[in-house]
């Protein structure tokens, strides 16, 4: 009964991309992150920048996964966090935009080394450093478009990745 229940449970965890404009000003980050590991729910991915200079408001692109009752109430205690003007739940909103970038380091000679730059280009990733053992490459798209082309590269030298979180807005003429 217990693992029934569990497994009822898990099988609830959504998948939500929440963005959230503040004041752009010291501590905020660490105020909203803080409310996260106070409570123990889990940050995916996290980006956050200065969106207009004369106003200093910044985004805060947060991808996190929960019950539909833990999103409620992570969105609900974010809108009372005072730097926070505020919060889109963009995956319930509707149609967005999710983006990510990442930099890849893949070391490879011969047959590996022709693999990987085929590879790249069927990914349209983008060479921007290269000797004669290694490259760099740039990637943007999908997480799951940087996971699978991660994926392929295992086997063929990859070294060493940095990625960069999503970032995300929505689609339309809406604005936040």
């Amino acid at each position: 009964m217990l693992q029934q229940s569990s497994q009822i449970a898990s099988s609830q965890i959504e998948r939500h991309t929440l963005s959230i404009l503040v004041d752009n000003e010291a501590g905020v980050l660490a105020r909203v992150i803080g409310l996260f590991s106070s409570r123990g729910y889990n940050i995916d991915s996290l980006t956050v920048a200065e969106i207009t200079h004369d106003q200093s408001i910044s985004r805060i692109t947060i991808v996190t996964s929960g019950t539909p009752v833990v999103i409620e109430q992570i969105k609900a205690q974010l809108e009372r966090l005072v730097p926070v003007h505020s919060v889109a739940d963009l995956t319930v909103q509707g149609p967005h935009v999710e983006r990510e970038m990442a930099l890849v380091k893949v070391t490879g000679l011969g047959e590996k080394r022709v693999e990987a730059l085929r590879l790249a280009e069927a990914f349209r990733a983008k060479i921007i450093d290269t000797s004669l053992e290694h490259f760099v490459f740039e990637i943007t798209g999908k997480q799951s478009k940087i996971e699978q082309f991660l994926l392929l590269m295992q086997p063929l030298g990859l070294v060493e990745v940095s990625r960069t979180g999503v970032a995300a807005i929505s689609r339309g003429p809406q604005r936040m």
